[in-house]
């Protein structure tokens, strides 16, 4: 058994946003995906993007971790 956590927050502060990808980050070296290499296979990961959807625009990715292991 293993336990998910699914976050999609939007912040006004680009210090608050890393904030919580620098927490993340840490906590990465923990985490694990499920059946990798398999064709069910998740891999766990953060994304950090700029999301300009407020102004008509798509998201910008500017960072992503993946976790394989």
């Amino acid at each position: 058994m293993k336990y998910r956590v699914r976050l999609d927050l939007f912040f006004d502060s680009e210090v608050d946003a890393q904030s919580l990808m620098t927490y993340a980050k840490g906590l990465a070296k923990k985490a694990v995906s499920i059946n990798e290499g398999e064709p069910n296979e998740e891999i766990a990961f953060c994304d950090f993007e700029l999301c300009r959807h407020d102004e008509g625009l798509p998201c910008t990715k500017l960072e992503r971790i993946e976790i394989r292991r």
